[in-house]
């Protein structure tokens, strides 16, 4: 391994860290409402809940813009970023997901931004997240987050999916659904559909970006109605 190597590693790792100040910890993706209504017993019914939102939303969506926002900052092409940026923020429905990607993708880009300041494309985009000219959806801003710090795009959607994984675990463990151990266990039957989908989605255009969940749509709607909660969505 080479010093650029090393540090493109450490990257991953700093972003990929549950660690990061991305908010992502404060969301359990309808989980809470399930738990809730007694719709979900455990350690199956939650790597279900985490197969269907990757197949269905996360991978023919998020994945898509990531990988071309990646590819158009690559080419330090800013319009092709801004234009994954619009078409992500409109594949967002429904409105509690729309506010959580933006929220998580701004903060991730300030945060970013106050540790790489060399980067062309990061700046240019953090000034138009400011002036609100961009929506700042988090796999775009993950997307230029992550060629700011010279990790290659596969690794970048893997990280995605990755930490997408590990905050719904985070979220059962937290709400009593799992112990630590199952945590582990539904990480690692994971790992082929994360890989899969990576193989799959990380060359489609913008317009073979698709998602279709609306059970899920209805869950995280009817989280954000609840009284007393302890996730944002």
């Amino acid at each position: 391994m080479n010093i650029d190597e090393i540090e493109q590693e450490l990257g991953v790792m700093q972003l990929s860290d549950s660690f990061f100040p991305t908010g992502i910890f404060a969301t359990s993706n309808g989980l809470e409402f399930l738990f809730k209504e007694k719709k979900i017993q455990g350690m199956t019914d939650v790597v279900e809940i985490i197969k269907i939102n990757i197949l269905q939303q996360i991978g023919p969506s998020d994945c898509v813009a990531l990988a071309n926002a990646f590819d158009s900052a690559c080419k330090n092409d800013f319009d092709k970023v801004i234009e994954a940026d619009n078409i992500g923020f409109a594949t967002k429905s429904i409105k509690e997901i729309r506010n959580a990607s933006t929220r998580s993708g701004i903060q991730l880009i300030k945060c970013v931004s106050e540790f790489v300041k060399d980067d062309k494309i990061l700046n240019q985009y953090k000034e138009d997240v400011i002036k609100n000219k961009v929506y700042g959806v988090f796999p775009v801003a993950f997307a230029i987050c992550c060629n700011a710090l010279k990790i290659k795009k596969e690794k970048s959607m893997m990280m995605m999916l990755y930490g997408f994984t590990v905050g719904v675990v985070g979220a059962a463990l937290r709400l009593g659904l799992i112990q630590h151990f199952e945590g582990q266990k539904i990480i690692h039957s994971v790992k082929p559909i994360i890989s899969q989908t990576i193989k799959e989605y990380s060359n489609k255009s913008l317009f073979e970006m698709w998602q279709f969940a609306p059970q899920v749509d209805i869950i995280q709607m009817s989280h954000e109605k609840m009284d007393s909660k302890m996730f944002i969505t």
